[in-house]
């Protein structure tokens, strides 16, 4: 991938892709603009192959991203976990993500968790060259997060968590007028599990929330502008329904909103002066304040504040706790990104390992995010140990 003009070009472009993946009418559209775009790709194959979900699924050693008050659940005493997404693979070949995950659980009856997971997001090789298209140099812009969380049983069937992150965007072009972006944020995470006897059969059912990504904004110029992380909140339900000992469906849902200002659109007959105004006035609000306004400031009221709810549905099929089918459905509305995009998956779980691995079918025309591959392959300490006696 090269570049013969500005790279903000093309880390623009890369964003949009991200973010849209697909086409909408340009005067209806009205997206949320957010730094770090990476962030809100989910790295593990078991939640990608269910459409992108995981607040409220049963607990496994990926929930440090989806919601890490899962991990005093599990009945492992710990994990940890590898996984690797190529991105964007029909229009380039060296865009991806890798993410590795860990948890250990400690204490009496093992009632606490730490986790920690680091995520590295590669934007390829860009070549960069002067304004008479002479090669200047070679960068390789990432972006990268690392985070650890602590999590605790409250009581028999509920857990909190807090999650400390750290950011870390490179766009830099080895000119002044880029430079790293740096930027810390925090996740609150809850999560409750209980039986429910649905006619004969006791079923699973748990509920999740994660409120993520609060904390700072990021520049990329050295302060002279800044913009919002994509703090978001998400709400989850899953139901697992064993059928006999062997076989077991859970269906799961999910639904997500940016806790992000959205942009005020120009008016007619709007002034230069105006417009200024308008713009400043939106950059210079603080994320804390951002997170406020995200729920009443839509230009078209409640019915685009609504607009701004992406879901995600998904069910997965477990035969002897070992096997596991996976399908799932994503939706976001067209006017606010319209990533829409049906996702199929499985994974295979031994004692000491599991693999997984998930694909995404786009059903938004012309969708760079097509035919995305997720693999991750996790590790039980306890099943290690056994393997090891």
């Amino acid at each position: 991938m090269q570049s013969k003009s500005n790279f903000f070009v093309t880390v623009f472009l890369l964003s949009v892709f991200t973010l849209l993946s697909g086409k909408v009418l340009a005067q209806q559209y009205n997206s949320i603009p957010v730094a770090v775009p990476s962030i809100q790709i989910a790295p593990d194959a078991r939640g990608g192959g269910m459409g992108d979900i995981g607040v409220a699924t049963m607990p496994d050693v990926y929930s440090q991203y989806w919601n890490a008050a899962k991990y005093p659940f599990i009945t492992s005493n710990g994990g940890f976990a590898i996984s690797y997404t190529p991105w964007l693979s029909k229009l380039v070949s060296d865009i991806n993500l890798v993410n590795v995950t860990g948890f250990w659980k400690f204490g009496r009856e093992n009632l606490n968790a730490v986790s920690a997971s680091l995520r590295y997001f590669s934007l390829g090789k860009v070549d960069i060259f002067d304004q008479n298209t002479d090669y200047v140099m070679a960068v390789s812009p990432n972006e990268l997060a690392f985070d650890v969380a602590y999590s605790r049983k409250l009581s028999e069937t509920f857990s909190g968590a807090v999650t400390l992150r750290y950011i870390r965007a490179d766009y830099s072009t080895g000119s002044d007028e880029t430079t790293a972006g740096n930027a810390f944020a925090a996740d609150i995470s809850g999560y409750n599990e209980m039986y429910l006897n649905l006619g004969r059969t006791e079923s699973l059912l748990g509920l999740g929330f994660n409120i993520s990504n609060i904390g700072t904004k990021i520049s990329y110029d050295g302060g002279n502008t800044s913009m919002f992380l994509p703090a978001n909140l998400r709400l989850g339900a899953s139901l697992g329904i064993p059928i006999d000992n062997k076989n077991t469906f859970s269906f799961s849902f999910d639904a997500n909103k940016l806790l992000v200002p959205t942009p005020q659109l120009a008016v007619e007959g709007e002034s230069e002066e105006d417009k200024t105004n308008r713009i400043k006035k939106y950059t210079d609000t603080s994320s804390i304040a951002g997170i406020f306004k995200s729920f009443g400031d839509a230009p078209g009221g409640f019915k685009e504040e609504m607009q701004e709810v992406m879901w995600s549905f998904g069910v997965e099929y477990l035969y002897n706790n070992q096997f596991a089918l996976r399908t799932g459905y994503f939706h976001e509305n067209e006017y606010k990104g319209n990533r829409r995009y049906f996702s199929f998956g499985a994974g295979f779980k031994m004692n000491a390992f599991q693999i997984d691995a998930a694909y995404l079918i786009s059903t938004a025309q012309s969708n760079p995010l097509d035919q995305t591959l997720r693999l991750s392959l996790g590790f039980d300490i306890d099943g290690i140990k056994q393997l090891m006696r």
